[in-house]
C-alpha cells in the first residue's frame, strides 16, 4: 500500500472565518463549497450562500479541510497551564523550515491577537516549538528542527 497523503478535518464554526484566521498566517485557500457546489475563486460565498467547506494549503505540503458544524469535534477545553494535553479538539503538528521560522510566526500570532498557549522553547526531542490554539479549539504544535538534521 503507497499513502500519498493525509489530509485532516477540522470542524469549525464559520468556514470564511477560519479561511481569514489561517491566511493571516501565510496559508493559501484551497477551494471551497456550498450547497450550490464548488464556489468560484474559493470565495466566501455566492449565490447559494456561505461556504460550508473548504480547504486551505501551505504550498504543495499541507492541505486541512475546514467543516462547518461537522466531521469530528471542536475544542471546548481551555488549556489550564502551557503545554497543557488535557485540552480537547484536534491537535496537530505544523512543521517550519528553521527556528527563524518559527519565531517569526510565533511574533506574527502574537501580534494578530491569537491565542498561543505555550510559548516557543527548546523540547528535548530536538524540536523547537509554540502552541497555538485555532479559535474553535483545534491545537497546533508549530514546530521546527532544531540542529543538524532537525
Amino acid at each position: 500500500m503507497a499513502i500519498h497523503g493525509v489530509t485532516p478535518v477540522l470542524n469549525v464554526s464559520d468556514v470564511p472565518k477560519s479561511f481569514a484566521w489561517f491566511e493571516a498566517l501565510g496559508w493559501e485557500r484551497g477551494f471551497s463549497w456550498n450547497r450550490g457546489g464548488v464556489i468560484d475563486d474559493a470565495a466566501d460565498r455566492d449565490e447559494h450562500g456561505v461556504a460550508d467547506f473548504g480547504s486551505v494549503c501551505a504550498g504543495d505540503k499541507a492541505t486541512i479541510f475546514l467543516c462547518l458544524d461537522g466531521q469530528g469535534s471542536r475544542g471546548t477545553v481551555m488549556p489550564k497551564h502551557p503545554g497543557d494535553d488535557c485540552t480537547d479538539g484536534v491537535w496537530m503538528s505544523w512543521w517550519l523550515d528553521s527556528v527563524e521560522s518559527l519565531e517569526a510566526m510565533h511574533a506574527k500570532a502574537t501580534e494578530l491577537g491569537y491565542i498561543v498557549t505555550m510559548p516557543p522553547r527548546d523540547e528535548p526531542w530536538g524540536v523547537r516549538e509554540f502552541h497555538l490554539r485555532h479559535p474553535d479549539g483545534h491545537m497546533f504544535r508549530v514546530s521546527a528542527g532544531l540542529g543538524e538534521g532537525g
